[in-house]
């Protein structure tokens, strides 16, 4: 560990690289994530003639493409979580009152720029008829929901993240109608559906918050482990053996076939019944989606800790220390790349611009890093220099 080449004969030296050891990884680990979504992106706007839904089908959706579409899977399970965490580190240094505010603030932030922005993005019109709540949406509503919630006994949050995570799939059965007046606030926590408000304008809700708000309680709840006066060694530990511990747990609830999510079944040859296994429910994420996904969260954490002295990592972290421009800045690369395509060669794939095989979105996706990675870059040394300018934290 970083801490253990220090001397002893500077005075809180190992403090300081712990501390930075554990936020270097945490950063690495969202920038990972920022990669896996900008592939799933990239499959989105330029393999659209092979649109993949949620649930995905086993029988139908060529193994390449459904284990590319895996790779994100990842990405929304380990973002909430690690904004949960990033909640707790920031209380660390600063009042719960301060704190809760904060979460408040940024998290209607994140609301407005989920429709004033991003749904500009996807929907590439000024006035977009279909507003979807997405992500971005989701992670603004916890953090909300966090700002509250994070009054409560930690104990308390543990018990609620967990039975949140664990026992929502309870309420699948639970259906409200859209003529009845929990109609919209049942949409948003747990039913995805979508729904006029007025002037030919539709909201089209993606994530439905109540699971998300489970995993933000439980990335928040282990911040602990990342407090400076934790040893290294004991957090690596902690963080593998829980991760081990979910994706076990995963295996066996899955295989016993009785709780979770859809069923599994056997496809008539190995591959196809793997690809049945591992197709799970995202849309609200189901317990069986989320478990497999934070447990490997957590290994990949405490991993990218040990790993630190690694020049990727670094690399990694970069990205991780700006995700919010990243994420804006690579949604409209996309869409002047696709339109640009579009107006140059014309609609190559049927009605739209794009790769006709799984092997073009890898290719894309690594063309693109280098001209996205460059001005995130900048504007994560903005960031750090800057901290006077508080809007930055916002990004």
């Amino acid at each position: 560990m970083a801490s253990a080449r220090l001397s002893a004969a500077e005075p809180g030296a190992g403090v300081k690289a712990a501390t930075r050891t554990r936020l270097v990884a945490i950063d690495a680990l969202r920038g990972l994530v920022m990669l896996f979504m900008l592939v799933d992106h990239v499959r989105e706007a330029f393999y659209a003639q092979h649109a993949v839904t949620d649930p995905m089908q086993p029988l139908l959706i060529e193994p390449a493409l459904f284990f590319t579409r895996i790779t994100s899977q990842i990405c929304a399970p380990v973002f909430v979580a690690l904004t949960g965490l990033a909640a707790y580190l920031y209380g660390r240094s600063h009042s719960r009152k301060e704190t809760s505010l904060f979460l408040l603030k940024r998290g209607l932030f994140l609301v407005f720029l989920e429709v004033a922005v991003v749904s500009q993005a996807w929907a590439a019109q000024k006035f977009p008829p279909t507003f979807w709540l997405q992500v971005i949406w989701a992670i603004g509503i916890c953090m909300i929901a966090l700002a509250g919630l994070l009054y409560l006994p930690r104990a308390w949050q543990i018990a609620l993240g967990a039975v949140i995570v664990c026992g929502h799939n309870l309420l699948d059965g639970v259906t409200v109608s859209a003529h009845s007046p929990f109609f919209v606030l049942w949409s948003f926590l747990h039913q995805r559906a979508a729904f006029e408000i007025g002037a030919g304008v539709v909201v089209k809700i993606s994530y439905p918050v109540l699971p998300w708000i489970g995993v933000i309680l439980l990335g928040y709840a282990i911040g602990p482990w990342f407090a400076r006066e934790m040893e290294p060694a004991l957090r690596i530990r902690r963080l593998c053996a829980w991760g081990a511990a979910l994706i076990g747990a995963f295996l066996l609830l899955r295989l016993a076939n009785i709780y979770g999510d859809q069923p599994w079944f056997y496809a008539g040859d190995a591959l196809r019944t793997v690809m049945s296994f591992l197709t799970l429910t995202k849309y609200p994420p189901s317990p069986l989606f989320l478990m497999p996904m934070l447990g490997l969260g957590m290994i990949l954490l405490a991993w990218f800790e040990a790993w630190e002295t690694k020049r990727s990592m670094a690399w990694l972290a970069v990205l991780g220390g700006a995700p919010m421009f990243f994420y804006i800045g690579h949604l409209y690369v996309l869409k002047a790349f696709y339109f640009s395509g579009l107006a140059i060669w014309g609609a190559n794939q049927g009605h739209s611009f794009g790769v006709g095989h799984v092997y073009g979105i890898w290719f894309l996706s690594l063309a693109l890093v280098v001209p996205l990675y460059l001005p995130t870059a900048r504007f994560a040394r903005l960031k750090q220099r800057r901290r006077d300018l508080k809007w930055l934290s916002y990004l």
